[in-house]
């Protein structure tokens, strides 16, 4: 039975969650994740985005991430963007297809992963996941090339001008590729998100419409009160806070992503999960040295 179509400000920072583990096991943790949804929320986020990269999706059946998202919406106080990449169109169909169900507000979705595509099989994928999924609620293209293929700022102004794509999440961290997608949002509408975030700062001050952040799941207080600062004309405050951020992001980059993320989440009293692939010695050490320095820096901020 069709839905009537949901409105979803796309704007502001939404904290791209990682996914609770129970212990010893592959299993999600459904109870660890109601409560850093919670978390989040009470942390001020404008939204949250569930099996993103950061949640790890790749290591989750269907089933699991669709369970996932149907107890989130049921307990969630912000709205939920489901991130609904697969390695093929018919994967990302079923999993849209639950999420629209379940009461999402939003999608999100990468290129098929895995293998390189060229931009004219990458542009049908979404042209032929689009008109399946319909417009019931919005869809944003990304941009994570470190994972699946480049989406090019060629092939996303097409996608953009057949009217079914609301915007685009960029986790590339280029700077440069952020910026022409800034100078194509001027051009069309287009909600542009930032999601790497080293970035951030400069995206929001230059006019983007808001993050998708991975680490907002460990820090959603510091995040949100960047935004707030850029917002709001306050370049110390500002200054201050990004500075902090690219202390914390600096310290993550050092591990394979997202372990520092999961770490910092668990010592910010929520439920996580190990790294899902053992560390090298020099790297399992450094993890424990970055426990020590993220236990002082959150206490002393």
């Amino acid at each position: 039975m069709a839905r009537a179509a949901r409105q979803l400000e796309l704007a502001g920072v939404f904290a791209s969650a990682v996914t609770p583990r129970r212990a010893k096991s592959q299993d999600p943790d459904f109870s660890g994740l109601l409560d850093l949804v919670d978390f989040l929320a009470a942390g001020g986020v404008r939204g949250i985005c569930l099996s993103g990269a950061t949640g790890e999706f790749l290591d989750y059946s269907i089933a699991e991430r669709q369970r996932m998202l149907y107890l989130a919406v049921k307990r969630s106080r912000v709205p939920l963007i489901a991130g609904v990449s697969h390695s093929t169109l018919a994967g990302a169909l079923q999993l849209a297809d639950e999420a629209i169900a379940a009461g999402a507000d939003g999608l999100v979705l990468m290129p098929p992963i895995f293998y390189p595509y060229t931009q004219c099989e990458i542009e049908e994928f979404y042209l032929q996941f689009a008109r399946e999924t319909g417009d019931a609620v919005p869809i944003l293209l990304h941009n994570l090339p470190q994972c699946t293929s480049q989406l090019e700022i060629q092939t996303v102004r097409k996608l953009i001008d057949t009217g079914r794509f609301a915007g685009i999440k960029d986790s590339g961290g280029d700077r440069e590729h952020f910026d022409q997608l800034l100078e194509l949002k001027r051009e069309r509408p287009l909600a542009v998100f930032s999601g790497a975030d080293h970035l951030m700062a400069h995206a929001l001050a230059n006019a983007a419409d808001g993050a998708i952040s991975p680490s907002a799941c460990a820090v959603p207080d510091l995040v949100v009160g960047l935004a707030e600062a850029i917002a709001n004309g306050d370049e110390q405050r500002a200054h201050h806070l990004n500075k902090r951020l690219l202390e914390f992001v600096e310290w993550t980059n050092r591990f394979p992503f997202p372990v520092a993320i999961k770490r910092a989440v668990e010592l910010r009293g929520q439920k996580s999960s190990p790294p899902l692939t053992p560390l090298s010695p020099e790297n399992a050490r450094r993890l424990d040295e970055f426990s020590t320095w993220f236990s002082g820096w959150w206490k002393n901020a």
